[in-house]
């Protein structure tokens, strides 16, 4: 057995770090210490030892860490003979790195720094916002540093268990295999809704975008539409199964059932189209989940009044979801899903930009670190969403496959989870058309990886 030995001050920290590190990341079989050292010490059955140098915990003069001043600042970047990129970026330590025969000294704090980005307690002391009050990928220490789109804290575990295997640990690690999470967030079931709707729709193809051939296509589109000729072009649920199931992937629908903001109650979800499309997700072996509003984020009794009303109707127990906008306040958000018995939360990607928000491509078990304790509730970081592609930085449908497959590379890499969100509603509308081929070719190439979730 391994034992690890941590110092005596802000033990549940180094405590559940060291748990998602080498329990739930890696699997072994451990036992940890408190002890009077300043450093994390790691034994072997055969007594060889890792000395991972504290750059962080140590040097806290109180109790509280969560200051500003305490976010790495420049972050350096160092190789050494464990690494598995051409290189790993240090967020709290130094490039120090001694090896003998039975003894590694690493100095790297790889349990600083894993903390720092699972814990997204960086959000917590950088005020800055977006217009949606939401913390910014251009905000964050990964983007200014360059490694958003490196998962590395899946690094940092790498790294380590190759100095447990130099060092003649004979344990064998957790098994994992790359699982292609696909989710649909519901914001819209029709795109031709109402009267109102439409007259803004076919006014704004005249007026605002001066194309009178949209015009025509749109006003065909609605008359089919109303006549139950052709599908609404946000009625995209069954293409999505038909591909889904011919890929043997299951597709997971997130809906919303309430809300107090013009960024919510785009249906209802009590309405008959509602219920219908619930009932064929449910009974195509597709998963139905939440999609909490625009302001629920943050605000527990709304939260669990829409949570109550979606499973009313639907009549399953949700135990996943998202947040509406992925608007998100650590710990807050994570301590509501985990007070009514959420199981799986996919909301931690940043709206702007692409790539590793939590540093991992792993589900982790969450802490809230004002409370300082582990959660039942698990993250499965949101890797990358279409509309970030799209919306935010306008990418053309080459380009954004790119960008799916690249990411998508560097997941079935580490064997993780690659979390994909792509609305319902991106599909069949002017502005998504000639992107219907990413996502048919993303959905074949996990098709032929023949390992999907």
């Amino acid at each position: 057995m391994i034992s690890v030995y941590y110092p005596t001050n802000f033990q549940n920290e180094r405590k559940y770090i060291i748990d998602i590190i080498l329990g739930e990341f890696l699997g072994l079989v451990y036992k940890t210490c408190v002890y009077e050292g300043q450093d994390y010490k790691i034994v072997l059955k055969n007594k060889c030892t890792i000395i991972i140098k504290d750059s962080f915990f140590s040097y806290q003069a109180d109790s509280n860490y969560l200051k500003f001043e305490n976010i790495p600042q420049a972050v350096k970047y160092t190789v050494n003979p464990f690494i598995v990129e051409d290189d790993v970026p240090v967020l709290y330590g130094t490039n120090n790195f001694e090896v003998t025969a039975d003894k590694i000294i690493c100095g790297i704090d790889i349990f600083a720094s894993s903390f720092f980005m699972l814990t997204r307690w960086e959000e917590y002391v950088n005020k800055e916002r977006d217009l949606h009050s939401r913390f910014s990928a251009t905000a964050s220490v990964a983007y200014k540093n360059g490694f958003l789109d490196r998962p590395v804290v899946n690094e940092y575990v790498e790294m380590l268990w190759s100095m447990l295997l130099h060092l003649g640990l004979e344990q064998k690690r957790k098994e994992r295999k790359l699982e292609f999470i696909l989710t649909h967030d519901v914001d819209h079931i029709s795109y031709w809704k109402g009267i109102k709707r439409t007259i803004q729709v076919l006014g704004a193809d005249l007026i605002k975008r001066r194309n009178p051939s949209l015009f025509l296509r749109n006003l065909v589109n609605v008359i089919q539409v109303k006549l139950g000729k052709q599908k609404d072009p946000y009625d995209t649920f069954d293409y999505i199964m038909n591909l889904s199931e011919a890929a043997n992937i299951q597709s997971r629908f997130y809906f919303m059932s309430g809300g107090v903001t013009e960024f919510d109650n785009n249906y209802r979800i009590d309405e008959t189209a509602s219920t219908e499309i619930i009932r064929k997700v449910t009974e195509r072996g597709h998963v139905v989940g939440f999609h909490p509003s625009f302001g629920a984020y943050n605000d527990p009794l709304q939260w669990k009044k829409e949570k109550e009303i979606l499973e009313g109707t639907a009549g399953v127990v949700v135990k996943e979801g998202r947040q509406h906008y992925l608007r998100f306040e650590a710990p807050v958000t994570w301590n509501i899903w985990n007070d009514n018995g959420m199981e799986m939360d996919c909301t931690l990607g940043y709206a702007d930009r692409e790539g590793f928000r939590c540093g991992t491509c792993y589900e982790f078990s969450v802490f809230d670190f004002i409370s300082r304790e582990k959660l039942n509730l698990k993250e499965y970081p949101l890797i990358v969403m279409e509309g970030t592609l799209l919306g935010y930085q306008n990418y053309s449908p080459e380009h954004m496959e790119k960008r799916i497959l690249h990411l998508l590379r560097i997941t079935k890499k580490y064997r993780g989870n690659f979390v994909c969100l792509w609305h319902n509603s991106s599909f069949h509308i002017e502005q998504w058309k000639s992107y219907r081929v990413v996502y048919k070719n993303i959905i074949n190439t996990m098709k032929k990886a023949d390992k999907c979730k």
